[in-house]
């Protein structure tokens, strides 16, 4: 297999950054990796579970970049990697992780895909998905408190707290650097297409 394609996408927590990432891949031709930035959150070993939930999980040091461009590196050579799987509910990694074989195209979404610029010269593409800031917190609100384990109380002041103030003081700023701004998400079926061209031109540029 030749080098891999690497596809970065970047945006608010809730911003529709999954459902591009689905789109893409529905769309795509391609065999693809997807990779969250949030299965490379550090494991803080020896902490208790209050220290835990304290940690600022918005602020780009709660990420082990290092390994996570270890992995993308290694994808992109054509080698297997084993990832984090993070558990949300207990704040921590679990004992196991994913064996995940490399692929003509990887996509990596997370909040701080753009702001760490060792991470940001590996992508090929870079993609920021531009969502309204109330339509981006009802949505972590639906998410945190059925698929976390979250009540509405904490998620409320997670959000005024940490995630608001971080995402105006790291995740904004990082639209500068993107190739594309994705304003409605999955639903621009414009800029979905305008990507998976451009995926499919990088491909043919390589192969």
């Amino acid at each position: 297999m030749t080098r891999s394609i690497l596809v970065g996408i970047a945006g608010g927590s809730g911003s529709g950054k999954t459902t591009v990432a689905e789109k893409i891949m529905h769309e795509t031709a391609q065999p693809v990796v997807f990779l969250k930035q949030d299965s490379y959150y550090r494991n803080f070993d020896g902490m208790s579970i209050e220290e835990k939930r304290g940690i600022n999980y918005d602020h780009p040091s709660a990420y082990d970049d290092d390994l996570l461009i270890e992995h993308l590196q290694r994808l992109s050579r054509g080698e297997a990697v084993d990832v984090p799987v993070y558990n949300y509910t207990r704040y921590e990694r679990e004992p196991w992780t994913e064996h995940v074989e490399p692929r003509p195209v990887i996509i990596l979404e997370g909040i701080l895909v753009l702001e760490n610029a060792a991470l940001r010269d590996l992508l090929d593409i870079k993609l920021y998905v531009d969502t309204d800031a109330d339509v981006r917190f009802i949505r972590r609100l639906l998410r945190d408190t059925r698929e976390r384990g979250r009540t509405v109380e904490s998620v409320v002041a997670q959000y005024m707290d940490v995630v608001r103030p971080m995402h105006l003081q790291f995740v904004e700023p990082t639209k500068r650097y993107a190739d594309l701004i994705i304003p409605e998400g999955g639903f621009n079926l414009v800029a979905i297409d305008v990507i998976v061209s451009k995926l499919q031109h990088f491909l043919n540029s390589v192969g």
